[in-house]
């Protein structure tokens, strides 16, 4: 028994240590650091973790021991929250959905501003505690009324889980405006990422309720919009720079959509796409849409491949508005309110925000862009890490709160 002890004290750290080469080794394999990124050294070894979490969750998941999500997220949730003295912080439930209520503490002659804030994550990582110093920041800084979030997430919960939870819990705070104290006529959707889709498909679909207050404007951060043209250029340029590679984003899309694997390279050429509908769609999803200087080298991929019907059956439900929300009529798109647009260039979904962009100021919707040349998906969320926090974060929060401030 004792033998048995010794074994297994030396070939934990073996194994743990084994683990961390390897995600070393292939982060240096499959890795891109583009020149822009400033400190890429810290860079690289937040990655080498980030990898590094990941694959002991794979291999937990392997094991049958805890699924890699939440590994993920556990360990993720370990850092202590720190209490803001200038906010009340109150965890709610609206229904089943958690929620997480941010409030200055501060007496204020009118009613406050109100945020609806949806994290991002790929409905993978992200929590209420990830998230909270964020939201604080952002609820203090603009001294607004902030709600955050909580929605389902993998692996319990598969589509549309997470556009239902995010909209039912918006319909009832927009219900209550008056019980926290905020302004009906000032009320921001704000996300992140898959959360950024989130506040798109809230948007369209209260668009014309005269029983809610309307939304007053929509702050989107390296928005994920749409499911449908993932051979962009943004996407053959820095499809493996971290933290959002283009293997993992498909593979994010198979398991939040229940879509089996093998549909992967049917997803990622588009061979899933009828003819008929990349007819309708190109007008809005081409790569053409995107302006020159942000363009790759080399001649642009073939999209779509050649249709399969097989992959578009299984798929199909990828052109849905909750999933992706960019596929909405003009109609409705018009009517959607002011927009402020924030873009990473290092980012493979940099586009989705360009061809977002495109499109409402064709329908004429009004457009503030703010786009960061050294910025990467991600960052957002490291703007407080002290070291590990990088310029683009910090710049990135700051103009969210500039514009915030002057609704």
């Amino acid at each position: 028994m004792a033998f048995l002890g010794l074994v297994l004290f030396l070939a934990l750290p073996a194994f743990f240590l084994g683990v961390l080469v390897w995600t070393v080794f292939e982060h240096f394999r499959t890795t891109d650091i583009p020149s822009a990124i400033q400190h890429p050294a810290k860079f690289r070894f937040l990655h080498c973790m980030f990898l590094y979490v990941i694959t002991l969750g794979n291999i937990f998941e392997k094991l049958g021991i805890c699924s890699m999500p939440k590994f993920f997220r556990f360990l993720h949730d370990r850092v202590r929250i720190k209490k803001d003295p200038a906010l009340v912080v109150t965890n709610l439930r609206f229904g089943t959905i958690p929620v997480r209520l941010f409030q200055p503490k501060a007496a204020s002659s009118r009613l406050r501003r109100g945020i609806i804030f949806y994290h991002g994550g790929g409905a993978i990582f992200g929590s209420l505690d990830s998230y909270h110093s964020l939201c604080c920041f952002l609820a203090r800084e603009t001294d607004s009324v902030l709600l955050m979030i909580g929605y389902r997430k993998l692996p319990d919960h598969h589509a549309p889980a997470l556009s239902q939870d995010c909209l039912n819990a918006s319909i009832h705070f927009l219900r209550c405006l008056d019980t926290y104290g905020v302004d009906p006529s000032r009320v921001v959707l704000c996300g992140e990422s898959i959360g950024g889709g989130a506040v798109v498909y809230i948007a369209q679909t209260l668009v014309g309720r005269s029983d809610l207050p309307s939304i007053r404007a929509q702050v989107l951060i390296n928005l994920c919009v749409q499911a449908i043209n993932l051979c962009l250029p943004s996407s053959e340029q820095y499809w493996c720079v971290p933290f959002l590679s283009q293997d993992f984003v498909v593979t994010s899309i198979c398991k939040y959509m229940a879509i089996d694997i093998s549909w992967k390279e049917a997803i990622l050429t588009g061979a899933f796409m009828p003819p008929d509908t990349w007819r309708k769609y190109r007008k809005w999803l081409s790569a053409d849409n995107i302006p020159k200087r942000f363009q790759g080298r080399g001649p642009p991929p073939r999209f779509p491949a050649p249709y399969n019907e097989a992959a578009y059956l299984e798929t199909k439900h990828l052109f849905d508005r909750e999933y992706s929300p960019f596929l909405a009529d003009d109609e409705t798109m018009a009517q959607l309110p002011e927009v402020f647009l924030v873009s990473c260039e290092n980012d493979m979904l940099r586009d989705d925000s360009l061809l977002y962009k495109k499109r409402l100021e064709d329908l004429g919707v009004r457009v503030t862009w703010y786009h960061v040349e050294d910025g990467f998906h991600g960052s957002l969320i490291l703007f407080d890490k002290k070291f590990f926090s990088f310029p683009c974060s910090v710049k990135i929060v700051n103009a969210v709160v500039d514009y915030i401030k002057g609704i």
